[in-house]
C-alpha cells in the first residue's frame, strides 16, 4: 500500500526533512554543475513515460528518480545562466511558495481568507507605488508576463473601444515580446489590426513613426487604441523613450501598455534607467524575473483601477454570500483567473524577510557586471557589440563574420558548461546575447564567459 493521504506528524516530518535535504544539495551543486546539460537524455525522459500507478512508491525513490531529471537541464537558478531572461529561484520565495500550498487558503475572495487577500494586495501596492502609481491604481498578482499582457489589453480594450473593437489598431517596436501578439490574438484581435513600426539605432521606438502611423491609420477611417513601450527589450535591453511616446499617445487618446518584465524593476536602483512608467496606463512586471523569484509570479498595474475591474468583474449567485464591499480587493474581479494560487506570500515573504535594500544591490551589481562585460568585449577588436548595454543584456557579434561563424562560436562557448548563453537575430543578423540577472551571478562567471569567447574565438 501507499502513503495514506493524510499523513501522520512523524510521516510528514520525515517527507518534509527528505524534500528540504534534496534541495539543499540542488542549491549546493549550482555553482559546479554545468549551466546546461541536456545531451543524453533520452533514456532518462523515456523512463517517465509510465503508466498511473496502482499503489504508492516511497519519497526516497521518487527523490532519487527526480535528481537526474532536475540535473539534466538548463540550471536556470545557476550563476552560468546568461541566457534568454533568467529566473533566480530564491529559496525564501520557495518557501512561501510551499507554506501558501500547504495552508491552501482561498484569496480569490478576500472574505475567504481576509488576512491573507490583504498581504497580497499589500504586495500589489508596493509594487504599483515603486513604479510611480497612485495610491487608487490597483492590480493583480499573476503566472508571469503573458497572462499580465493579456489581462492589460483587455482592460484596455474594454475602456477603449468597447464591444466593437474590430476596426481599433495597436502599435509597437518591431523589438517588442512574442507574447504581445499572442495576447492580441487571445484577446480577438487580427494579425491586420497590429502595427509594428520602426526603431532607431539603440532600437528604440521613434515617436516620429508613431504619430505618423497614428495619422495614417486615422487617415482611412481605423481606431487606434494602444501603444505598447517597452521598457527592457529581451534581445537588447532597450528602453523606450516612454515619456515622448506616452505625450504622442495621450494627444492621441491611446492606452499606453509598458511591457516592463524584465526592466521594470531596475527603477528601484535609478527611476533614470526606466523613465516614465508613471505616465502609462498600465505595466507588465514579472517578479520571477527583476526580484528573482521562481517562475510563476508575474504583476499587471493598472492606473485606472475601475477599467481593470469592469472589464473582469463578474456576477455569479453562488459568490453572492461572499461579495467584498468597501476596501476589500476581490482578484477574482482583476484577471480572468477564478481558482488561483495564493501567489501573495512569494512575493511578501522574501520581500519582508530581505528588504528591499537587498533586492536594490543585487540589481545594481546586475547592471555593473553587464556594464563590465561590454567593456571588456570592446577591447577585442573581433567582437562588435550591437549598443551599449542600456540595463543588463549585452548583445555582440564576431565582427565581419557571418551567422554560420557566430553560431558556431555560441555553440562552442556553451559545450563548455561553465557558461550558457543564447542567441537571437537582430536587424536581420544573428546576434550572441549575455543577460545578467540571476542574484547568484558574479564577477569570476563573467570573467569565465569573456575567457571562453576569447579562446573559441581563435583562428582554428
Amino acid at each position: 500500500m501507499g502513503a495514506p493521504l493524510e499523513p501522520d506528524d512523524e510521516t510528514l516530518a520525515d517527507w518534509t526533512a527528505r524534500a528540504a535535504a534534496f534541495v539543499r544539495a540542488q542549491l549546493a551543486a549550482l555553482a559546479h554543475l554545468p549551466a546546461a546539460d541536456v545531451d543524453d537524455v533520452s533514456a532518462l525522459v523515456e523512463s517517465f513515460r509510465e503508466g498511473l500507478p496502482e499503489q504508492g512508491v516511497g519519497l526516497e525513490e521518487l527523490l532519487a528518480r527526480l535528481d537526474p531529471a532536475v540535473r539534466k537541464s538548463f540550471t536556470t537558478p545557476g550563476p552560468g545562466y546568461l541566457a534568454f531572461i533568467p529566473g533566480g529561484g530564491l529559496p525564501s520565495s520557495a518557501l512561501g511558495t510551499y507554506i501558501a500550498a500547504s495552508v491552501n487558503r482561498y484569496v480569490g475572495v478576500a472574505q475567504a481568507a481576509p488576512a491573507l487577500a490583504q498581504i497580497e494586495a499589500t504586495t500589489v501596492r508596493w509594487l504599483a507605488e515603486s513604479m510611480g502609481y497612485p495610491l487608487d491604481a490597483t492590480g493583480v498578482l499573476t503566472t508571469g508576463g503573458s497572462l499580465s499582457t493579456l489581462t492589460a489589453i483587455v482592460a484596455a480594450r474594454g475602456a477603449r473601444l468597447g464591444e466593437d473593437f474590430g476596426r481599433g489598431v495597436i502599435y509597437t517596436s518591431e523589438q517588442t515580446h512574442a507574447s504581445l501578439a499572442k495576447a492580441l490574438r487571445v484577446a480577438g484581435f487580427r494579425r491586420d489590426q497590429l502595427r509594428t513600426l520602426p526603431v532607431d539605432s539603440r532600437f528604440r521606438l521613434v515617436p516620429a513613426a508613431l504619430e505618423a502611423a497614428i495619422e495614417a491609420d486615422r487617415s482611412r477611417g481605423l481606431t487606434p487604441f494602444l501603444l505598447n513601450v517597452n521598457a527592457g527589450t529581451t534581445n537588447t535591453g532597450a528602453v523606450d523613450p516612454i515619456p515622448a511616446l506616452s505625450r504622442v499617445a495621450r494627444d492621441a487618446g491611446l492606452w499606453v501598455h509598458a511591457d516592463a518584465a524584465y526592466g521594470g524593476f531596475f527603477r528601484w536602483v535609478d527611476e533614470a534607467l526606466v523613465p516614465g512608467l508613471e505616465l502609462v496606463d498600465s505595466i507588465t512586471l514579472d517578479p520571477h524575473k527583476g526580484l528573482f523569484l521562481p517562475y510563476g509570479t508575474g504583476c499587471v498595474l493598472v492606473r485606472d483601477g475601475g477599467a481593470l475591474r469592469r472589464a473582469f468583474e463578474s456576477d455569479a449567485d453562488y459568490l453572492r454570500d461572499v461579495a467584498s464591499a468597501g476596501e476589500a480587493t476581490d482578484f477574482t474581479d482583476l484577471s480572468p483567473e477564478l481558482s488561483r494560487a495564493f501567489r501573495g506570500l512569494a512575493l511578501w515573504l522574501p520581500l519582508m524577510l530581505h528588504g528591499v535594500a537587498a533586492f536594490r544591490d543585487a540589481l545594481a551589481e546586475k547592471l555593473e557586471l553587464a556594464r563590465y562585460f561590454a567593456a571588456r568585449l570592446r577591447q577585442d577588436e573581433r567582437f562588435e557589440l550591437l549598443d551599449e548595454p542600456q540595463l543588463s543584456v549585452v548583445a555582440f557579434r564576431l565582427r565581419g563574420q557571418d551567422d554560420h561563424a557566430n553560431a558556431a562560436l555560441l555553440r562552442r562557448v556553451n559545450a563548455r558548461g561553465r557558461v550558457f548563453l543564447s542567441s537571437t537575430r537582430v536587424q536581420g543578423r544573428h546576434a550572441i546575447r549575455v543577460c545578467v540577472l540571476c542574484f547568484r551571478t558574479h564577477r569570476d562567471r563573467l570573467d569565465d564567459a569573456l575567457e571562453a569567447l576569447r579562446q573559441e574565438a581563435r583562428p582554428s
